[in-house]
């Protein structure tokens, strides 16, 4: 648990980098103090389970989008739906309903709710997406109940937070997952594994982002709950969709190790005028910037650039882009590969030895070889992530 989360660390530092006005600022980040006896939970099992009982809180956005998976999903039974608004517990129960599921329990009514949900002795998992301050609360005291815990990202908000998480997950020995689903996209995981084959040389540096205009979707965050972090907050504030692929491929805490970073950001133009449109009042002292870009080093002289941008209307994109030594990858705007000739055979790509050092393979050719290089047990999995809302293919 420890090594899975300290990526989340240097998010949230991602989040604070831009925090002062000050041209230079150092922020260094101890070590906290450990629990004496605890062991981390990266390689957790625990006892399998016939049937996955599921809690579920926060039924806004992401929630039911999750409970209308997980009623697809054979092994798994719907105990309890959560949210403080009661509408958006009925149209989950309808979903449940839709798929031939029994209705669950219902919780709503304040932003506690959960708790007595929690205490339950038939649920295995508490699924959390909430807006992002009540997810640390909700999963602790999930764990403290006996519950395993899936959290929407950003797991947590700040050091604090990302400390109290691994002790808990620790001392009871419960999964606690940050729900990273990028990690999990057919075009990162067909480059991870290129990556993990030797086919890019040395990785020596990624990209990541999180590029996406919410114009179409400020109105929908339960008490306009997300505007307001952007408006108090400076910094990455939603860095793992970028973080999270790009850690897998340069294999942080598993060899290497994020070292120091740089962030500059431009200065708020949108986000005060977001705020003037749906509250009517002007914002001056909005702190997030239209446009946030982090340059991270690790200890073995890798590079890392992150950005965040949800106020500006540019296409959606999460940058992901692999530079080695001998190839490259990139998914947005269009998928491409490169690589050195001497690191292709005739298996991956036909009359290879004719392709253009400088430009990208050819649709056709990069087709054949992100599915040549996808992981075995996705490829098994496709048909049913695909029917459950996965994201597409390049195949599609």
């Amino acid at each position: 648990m420890r090594k899975m989360l300290v990526p989340l660390m240097m998010a949230c530092l991602l989040m604070l980098s831009s925090c002062s006005h000050q041209l230079v600022k150092m922020i260094e980040t101890p070590v906290a103090s450990r629990p004496a006896g605890q062991h981390d939970v990266l390689g957790l099992t625990t006892a399998p389970l016939d049937t996955v009982r599921v809690g579920f809180v926060g039924l806004g956005m992401r929630g039911p989008g999750a409970v209308e998976r997980f009623a697809q999903i054979e092994g798994t039974a719907v105990k309890g739906l959560c949210d403080v608004e009661p509408d958006r517990v009925e149209d989950c129960q309808k979903l449940l309903e839709k798929f031939g599921r029994p209705r669950a329990t219902a919780y709503s009514g304040s932003t506690e709710a959960y708790k007595e949900m929690c205490r339950r002795n038939d649920i295995d998992l508490i699924y959390i997406a909430t807006d992002w301050v009540h997810h640390v609360p909700i999963a602790l005291y999930a764990m403290e109940h006996g519950k395993h815990v899936a959290i929407e990202v950003p797991a947590a908000m700040n050091m604090d937070e990302i400390w109290q998480l691994i002790n808990t997950a620790e001392r009871t020995r419960l999964h606690c997952m940050m729900l990273e689903n990028c990690v999990y996209d057919f075009f990162e995981l067909a480059a991870l594994n290129m990556a993990q084959q030797g086919l890019f040389g040395e990785v020596l540096h990624v990209e990541g982002s999180y590029l996406h205009n919410l114009d179409d979707f400020w109105t929908a965050y339960w008490q306009n709950w997300r505007l307001d972090y952007n408006a108090k907050h400076r910094g990455d504030v939603y860095p793992t969709h970028g973080i999270g692929p790009d850690c897998q491929v340069l294999n942080i805490h598993r060899g290497d190790r994020m070292a120091y970073l740089v962030a500059v950001d431009t200065k708020p133009v949108n986000g005060p005028r977001v705020v003037k449109k749906l509250t009517g009042k002007d914002c001056p002292d909005f702190q997030n910037g239209d446009q946030t870009s982090t340059l991270i080093r690790t200890v073995n002289g890798k590079t890392m650039l992150i950005q965040h941008d949800v106020l500006t209307p540019r296409p959606y994109s999460r940058m992901f882009q692999v530079v080695g030594s001998d190839g490259y990858a990139s998914k947005y705007p269009v998928n491409q590969l490169l690589f050195r000739q001497d690191r292709l055979t005739s298996d991956d790509v036909p009359d290879h030895e004719n392709l253009n050092a400088h430009a990208a393979l050819p649709d056709n050719l990069c087709r054949a070889m992100l599915n040549r290089y996808l992981p075995d047990f996705v490829k098994e999995l496709e048909e049913k992530a695909r029917r459950v809302g996965g994201l597409a293919a390049w195949t599609s």
